[in-house]
């Protein structure tokens, strides 16, 4: 059976882009993640997927592909949908997180795991992946 997480993916994109607002993807970086590793942040990279900062925006039922520019440099991004930790609005922080596979979270960004580790177990205490920065209001209190 097929994940719905994808789906929901779509579904905050496009309520994003239908309200105007700027659609960001933070993404748990791993083997299978395509992004210029140099914003890669504690495993981590957020990315602006608006229809004015992608080329070739596309997510499938496997993953989540674009063209986007880092610095002027034009780069293939390709994102698992299995990596997706978060879709929300840069506006106003509105959309969805979702949960990671316990084997993702203690991968190193970009180093293949330890064969010498292999048959380890992860600690039971994990924290969650942070949630996507809080934007301040608009609206002022007036008494």
């Amino acid at each position: 059976m097929v994940s719905t997480k994808p789906y929901l993916i779509r579904a905050m994109y496009e309520w994003c882009v239908d309200q105007g607002f700027t659609p960001y993807l933070t993404v748990q970086v791993d083997q299978q993640t395509r992004v210029p590793s140099g914003y890669v942040r504690e495993g981590q990279i957020v990315l602006n997927v608006g229809p004015e900062a992608t080329h070739q925006f596309k997510i499938d039922n496997k993953q989540v592909t674009f063209q986007a520019r880092f610095n002027g440099v034009v780069h293939s991004i390709v994102v698992p949908t299995d990596n997706v930790m978060a879709i929300y609005a840069r506006e106003n922080g509105q959309g969805m997180e979702f949960e990671i596979a316990d084997a993702m979270r203690y991968m190193p960004a970009g180093n293949a795991p330890d064969p010498a580790e292999a048959g380890t177990e992860p600690p039971d205490e994990c924290p969650p992946p942070p949630p996507p920065p809080p934007r301040g209001s608009h609206l002022k209190v007036i008494k």
